[in-house]
């Protein structure tokens, strides 16, 4: 069942074309990534089919009978309105059920009378008409998840972060049958980045998104489209799929060229030698000939970005932490914290929200002092702080001034030196660009400049808090390239689990309460340690507690006790099947993982398939734990 479609369509700004009679479709149960670089059109393409952007030409046709909802990079709600009034500000019949109720209710709690009581009745009848009182259910675990508790609060009191939360909470709450999201990580946090994917997955809802997150895209997606030089592409698989076949279609697309324009400078010298009285066969040589000349300059030159400016001398002492402390009234940020960094290590930070590690930044950055202990910089140290706010940029600034601001000319790594100019060219700001207004440019385009002026201060030591909001993910394997190669330190606190998974040597995790450890290896390797550890330790409570009432004696002696001993021949052989079955289960959930990510046109085997994972990771839990509790006998 067709619900989008998309015919020949334009939007050019100025002189500045985005894309160029593109055109593609969306069925029921599609779940589409839309993957271009920074200014190439993503957001405003969204707008467009949306009707927040008139095309220049084309046409957008939705299905008649289905709901669309589209989450924007940067919400617009109203600031007059409360939490709770902007996510109930709906056509859905069954929200405005559940609104009705929850307002008859708190009258009727206020002030008993046949009036409330009448009402409340009535609205009791109509979530039963509609069997609303599941989807109410459901509203409280989307505001719970999103952890949005601030229901009484104006909008326009709220951050950005807290916004974008209430506009994400706003939309799966609608539950629409098209969902058009763009950027909908930036701004959560992992855990809820995670509860989103699988709320998506498990639900009949067909997407079109925009994301720089490559774990969420892999996970949720099952096709790719990809505008490139104003055209549009299209790769029916994951992310590594897109890559290969980008590639593929890249050099490709470079040989037919060549040969285009090899034929072009034969025909030319035709052309040029052909007498001016033309007969039918040479006008039609003449119209292949600019054919030719068309394929021959279809090609635009692939401009990459590079990072590669000098990076300041680094001494033997780099930074050390003495016995630090930290806390703000009752929360500790840090308690009695030590170490001492190494050359060329990455350590990723993590932690919830809330728990302290933009303190810890900013004590690195001499913006906060500790309360205790000592934080010692070498004297060859220069820091590069990439914070999340981002770069105060004033509007009326031209981008070239921004740059010259800081410096005219900037050394390179090879030791030569560039302009201003030169080195904007290298981070993808043509020079139509570089003299334009800051206001002109896009979400990302102001990221990739404020990376840029972090860089050009030649850093030895890289602090990056969430780096790749806003980024595109071509900019983002650039970065990576660049931070592998890096021979400073690097701290990087982000929500991109794949980033974080490619760059970390080792994690710093706040655990809260001023715990902070050090843990050797990346997020993924992390987490699933911390799901094991958790797995085992609810499993360990009962016994715990029952050793409780039947012996005073000291709880962790009695477990330690029970661990060890003795497997007896059945268990022995019963661990050996385990370890069997849990790899029969991996390959099986390898195997529907694949079948996901590939897709289906039909939407009810991707639902299929959604269910059957769901009982593999579930059996694999329950024999995992079992395999655990035999392997600790050994």
């Amino acid at each position: 069942m067709n619900y989008l479609s998309v015919e020949e369509v334009s939007k050019s700004f100025g002189a500045k074309a985005l894309f160029n009679k593109i055109s593609f479709g969306l069925n029921q149960g599609d779940r589409i990534a839309l993957i271009a670089k920074n200014g190439a059109g993503k957001s405003t393409l969204l707008k467009v089919l949306v009707g927040k952007e008139i095309a220049d030409e084309g046409s957008v046709t939705f299905r008649k009978d289905i709901v669309v909802t589209y989450l924007d990079q940067n919400p617009i709600l109203n600031e007059n309105d409360t939490v709770i009034e902007a996510i109930y500000k709906s056509d859905n019949p069954m929200l405005n059920a559940v609104r009705g109720y929850e307002e008859a209710l708190h009258a009727f709690e206020k002030e008993y009378n046949d009036e409330t009581s009448a009402k409340l009745e009535s609205c009791s009848a109509q979530m039963d008409k509609l069997e609303a009182w599941g989807f109410e259910a459901k509203i409280q675990e989307v505001l719970q998840r999103l952890k949005i508790a601030f229901l009484e609060k104006q909008i326009g009191t709220l951050s950005g972060g807290q916004k974008k939360r209430v506009a994400l909470a706003k939309v799966l709450i609608d539950e629409p049958h098209l969902l058009i999201l763009d950027e909908p990580t930036n701004h959560l946090d992992v855990e809820m980045i995670e509860w989103l994917e699988n709320y998506l997955v498990s639900r009949d809802m067909t997407l079109l998104l925009v994301t720089h997150d490559r774990y969420f895209l892999d996970r949720i997606c099952n096709e790719i489209i990809e505008i490139d030089s104003g055209k549009i592409h299209h790769y029916r698989g994951d992310f590594q799929y897109y890559v290969e076949k980008k590639a593929e279609r890249e050099a490709m697309e470079g040989s037919e060229i060549d040969k285009a324009k090899n034929l072009f400078r034969r025909e030319l010298e035709w052309v040029r030698k052909m007498p001016k009285a033309r007969g039918t066969k040479s006008k039609a040589r003449l119209n292949a000939f600019e054919d030719t000349k068309d394929k021959a300059f279809s090609g635009v030159v692939e401009t990459k970005l590079e990072l590669g400016v000098k990076m300041s001398r680094i001494g033997g002492k780099i930074l050390e932490f003495k016995n630090i402390k930290k806390a703000f009234g009752a929360t500790k940020i840090v308690n009695d914290f030590s170490y001492i960094f190494k050359k060329g290590e990455k350590i990723g930070v993590i932690g919830k929200n809330g728990v302290g590690k933009s303190t810890f930044l900013n004590m690195i950055m001499g913006m906060e002092s500790p309360d205790s202990g000592d934080i010692q910089t070498g004297e060859t140290m220069i820091f590069g702080y990439y914070s999340q706010e981002g770069l105060k940029l004033t509007e009326d600034k031209r981008v070239i001034e921004v740059v010259k601001d800081i410096a005219e000319f900037i050394p390179l790594a090879d030791g030569s030196k560039l302009s201003a100019s030169g080195l904007l060219t290298k981070f993808l700001f043509p020079p139509e660009v570089q003299y334009s207004m800051v206001s002109k440019l896009s979400g990302g385009e102001r990221r990739r400049l404020y990376l840029m002026t972090i860089l050009i201060k030649n850093p030895n030591f890289l602090i990056l808090d969430e780096p790749t909001n806003d980024l595109d993910i071509v900019t983002l394997s650039v970065l990576e390239d660049f931070l592998t190669n890096f021979q400073g330190c690097v701290l990087i606190v982000t929500h991109d689990r794949y980033f974080m998974d490619k760059m970390v040597d080792h994690l710093f995790v706040f655990e809260g309460q001023g715990v902070l450890r050090d843990f050797p290896g990346n997020y993924t390797e992390y987490r699933d340690k911390k799901e094991m550890e958790d797995k085992h330790s609810s499993r360990q409570e009962p016994l715990l507690e029952a050793a409780e009432v039947v012996d005073k004696k000291p709880i962790e002696k009695n477990v330690v006790e029970q661990n060890k001993k003795k497997q007896s021949f059945k268990e022995k052989l019963e661990y050996e099947q385990l370890e069997k079955e849990i790899a029969n289960l991996e390959a099986e959930k390898e195997k529907i993982t694949l079948l996901l990510n590939t897709g289906s046109d039909n939407h009810e085997d991707v639902i299929k398939w959604s269910e059957q994972i769901g009982i593999i990771i579930s059996k694999l839990d329950e024999k995992s734990f079992r395999w655990l509790e035999l392997n600790e006998g050994i």
